[in-house]
């Protein structure tokens, strides 16, 4: 029996976050080169957006793409951007047909030219989807995000826009490259690594964390379930006692 049937349906998070680790492991396992492990781990993107469309997971992010990745082999980085651009080209007609919006973010212009003009097709056409938000972090950092937002956010003050002693949480949020979507209640991690690795640093103050052992490519429909069960089996006390959310 499939854990779907487990799910509580009226206990989903609005939104899950994924940093998809070990697609090189997974390979290497295998005899295969890493890029072949990239390549399965995409049909794994397609699974986890086929598992929100079934439990009304609004939002969808995933860590495509660190602004570290840049540091591994040339061959790596080159194959990660055609199966980029490979990806879109095929898949683009069902995530417009399944009603899923594309966003990006991140630092687009250290991209190639044709992976840019592929992200910003992708961007256009889907724009005015509304069955989820299927957000890819691509050259992105949490510390990149931190920093690009303090310096809009200083400019501002020096031309007068906003007043220093205005700012708040909501104030520099809005500064964010996600300052229109709401903070991921759950992360999850594959691989078996446990930690966060520059990952959503301001965005996830507050989320329930998630690592599995699992490999990416193998991280399919049943294990997305067991990461939902674990989250509803948490408490959710933001900062409370078990007393007051009862």
């Amino acid at each position: 029996m499939s854990l779907i049937n487990k799910i509580n349906k009226n206990n989903i998070p609005k939104h899950v976050a994924i940093i998809m680790d070990g697609n090189g492991r997974w390979a290497k396992a295998r005899g295969k080169d890493r890029l072949s492990g990239h390549q399965a781990g995409a049909n794994s993107v397609k699974t986890s957006l086929e598992v929100c469309g079934e439990l009304g997971i609004k939002f969808l992010t995933v860590y495509a793409f660190s602004t570290e990745n840049w540091n591994r082999p040339k061959t790596e980085v080159l194959g990660l951007m055609n199966l980029l651009v490979g990806t879109i080209d095929k898949e683009l007609d069902e995530i417009k047909k399944k009603k899923v919006k594309v966003t990006v973010i991140g630092d687009m212009s250290r991209l190639d030219t044709l992976v840019q003009k592929k992200l910003k097709l992708a961007i256009e056409e889907t724009k005015n989807n509304d069955l989820l938000n299927f957000i890819v972090a691509l050259n992105y950092s949490g510390r990149w995000d931190i920093v690009n937002a303090c310096k809009k956010l200083a400019q501002d003050c020096k031309e007068n826009i906003i007043e220093p002693e205005k700012i708040n949480e909501n104030v520099f949020n809005s500064y964010l490259s996600t300052y229109n979507i709401p903070d991921p209640e759950l992360l999850i991690r594959t691989s078996g690594e446990e930690r966060i690795s520059n990952f959503l640093l301001y965005q996830l103050a507050y989320s329930e964390l998630y690592f599995t052992q699992t490999f990416w490519p193998d991280f399919l429909k049943e294990e997305f379930y067991k990461a939902i069960l674990s989250y509803q089996n948490r408490e959710r006390r933001f900062g409370k006692i078990s007393e007051q959310l009862t």
